[in-house]
């Protein structure tokens, strides 16, 4: 929490004040190959452009630097590398942590309290948490070893000496609703592996990123090396660069996080890069019982308005049997509907309390995608809660929308089988606990999805839902009521993604997320003295 800060009010105020420093005036960052400026910034909070520009460098030129800075970097040792990647955190954390909570709320538009936790402290865990696979990683391969064999009336001994190898130049794209939170876990799995980085901002949220990038920069020439390891890629809407940076003939590494479909591209075309993904995920609840419907309902209503939906754990369909399992007995499917929509618009109703949990629409089009959903909703099935703009009470321009919450029947697989990106939400007819477990794994196993809620009261049925889950690849989440958001992820102990199904080829993060940025090379020749 921001007022659990050391000192917090003042560093909120300075860290305030370095933000609006910013607007409107070129970002100060020295790179190579730059060829011009640009930046097309808009706050989802005033919706006026933050008039921050930011070099635009050549590609070539970017991979070229890159490229030559490596050796030194990777000759330094785990130990060097890994200390100078724990302060640069630190230094996010310590001098720059509400600049970013600033740069994120009026970029990706987050809340305050969202983007201190979520776009700061929680994702410098997972930066940590990087480190710590990397450490273990390289750790496990022996620097020197002897080895002895007789062959015939010979004994052989041999002195083996292995080297980490870094694959090259990496390539991390950032999307524009949560900049940070998968970028600095990713730079730093390939940053300590030895690799440099070039960091491809979406042109929506380049602020949180240009601010990394620069403080790594001073620290790496800071200690000695280069600092064009790390560099910024930035590109427009209207001129995109990322299928000429992954198919650069230097890049080794993709890290990619933004749409299904782009992400496709990426998994199909990377090759020879090495390619980790996180695309959009079609998530999904069953709720086929509960201890506490009231307390179910509400922890649902709360994550499906939570950052308007824009995150990539966020549920979207609600799949309900006939009937609804409860201690007081059965409960009918349309009044658990109802509840749902009443409850959502509740926690809307409070322009305050929506500010909080609604926060802002990243982008204009989620309000298009919003009215076109409404009109095949009607058309289709019901609309049993409306999307509206809601007075933000200190942003008076502000984008904002309500959850829009639509009743359809399974034959309208075609419109909520996929991720419909922004606060949009689908109750789902099933013929039964069983049939809406299908129904929901099936989403997870055709169009990928990331995780899953359940709720139920009978312990069989929650163990076959373990297994159909964890056969979709798609984490599950069973029976969680309180003030917890149902999709919170927290460093050290919730895996995030699982690369089984289509909504990402990678988890974040394991060893398989770092251990192949490296490759290990040996030499061996005979021990000049066999006895020593």
């Amino acid at each position: 929490m921001p007022k659990l800060y050391p000192q917090g009010e003042a560093a909120a105020a300075a860290g305030k004040a370095a933000f609006e420093a910013l607007l409107g005036q070129p970002f100060a960052l020295d790179l190579p190959g730059v060829t011009g400026q640009a930046g097309e910034e808009i706050s989802p909070y005033t919706q006026a452009p933050l008039g921050i520009t930011y070099p635009q460098a050549d590609p070539d030129r970017l991979f070229a630097a890159a490229r030559a800075a490596i050796p030194g970097w990777a000759g330094a040792g785990i130990d060097t590398r890994l200390n100078l990647l724990m302060e640069g955190l630190d230094r996010l954390y310590r001098e720059h942590l509400f600049t970013l909570v600033h740069a994120v709320m009026h970029t990706a538009g987050q809340s305050y309290n969202m983007a201190y936790a979520g776009s700061g402290v929680n994702a410098l865990d997972r930066g940590i948490e990087a480190l710590v696979y990397a450490e273990q990683a390289m750790r496990a391969v022996a620097p020197q070893a002897r080895w002895q064999r007789r062959f015939g009336p010979d004994e052989i001994a041999l002195d083996k000496t292995y080297r980490l190898v870094p694959r090259g130049v990496a390539v991390c794209f950032t999307c524009a609703s949560f900049p940070t939170w998968n970028a600095w876990p990713s730079m730093l799995a390939s940053l300590a592996t030895g690799n440099a980085v070039i960091v491809k901002p979406h042109p929506a949220s380049v602020l949180p990123m240009a601010i990394t990038v620069r403080v790594f920069r001073a620290l790496l020439a800071e200690q000695g090396f280069d600092p064009d390891l790390v560099t910024l890629c930035l590109d427009t809407l209207v001129a995109p660069l990322g299928k000429v940076l992954i198919k650069h003939e230097d890049c080794a590494i993709v890290d990619f996080t933004g749409s299904a479909r782009f992400g496709q591209w990426v998994e199909a075309n990377a090759h020879p890069a090495l390619a980790f993904t996180e695309t959009s995920g079609c998530n999904t609840v069953v709720l086929a019982g509960a201890e506490d419907l009231d307390a179910a309902i509400r922890s649902l209503a709360t994550t499906m308005c939570m950052f308007s939906a824009q995150m990539c754990t966020s549920p979207q369909n609600v799949y309900l049997p006939p009937w609804i399992d409860t201690p007081e007995g059965p409960v009918a499917r349309d009044e658990v509907a109802a509840r749902l929509a009443a409850a959502i618009a509740r926690l809307t109703e409070d322009p305050r309390r929506a500010a909080m949990i609604l926060a802002t629409v990243q982008g204009a089009g989620t309000l298009a995608l919003i009215e076109a959903m409404r009109r095949e909703g009607q058309a289709r099935g019901r609309v049993l809660l409306d999307s509206r703009p809601y007075a933000h009470p200190d942003f008076p321009d502000a984008r904002t929308a309500t959850p829009l919450l639509v009743s359809l029947g399974k034959e309208a697989r075609d419109l909520y089988a996929e991720e419909r990106f922004g606060p949009i939400g689908f109750v789902i007819a099933c013929d039964s606990a069983e049939d809406a477990l299908e129904q929901a794994t099936r989403d997870a196993r055709e169009q990928g999805g990331i995780t899953g809620f359940l709720y139920a009261r009978d312990e069989g049925f929650i163990a076959r839902a373990e297994a159909a889950y964890a056969r979709a690849g798609a984490q599950l989440t069973i029976n969680l009521t309180g003030a917890m958001p149902l999709n919170f992820a927290a460093a050290y102990s919730d895996y995030h993604v699982t690369g089984l199904n289509g909504a990402g080829n990678a988890a974040l993060t394991t060893l398989a997320f770092v251990a192949s940025r490296f490759a290990v090379t040996q030499s061996r020749r005979p021990v000049r003295d066999a006895n020593a």
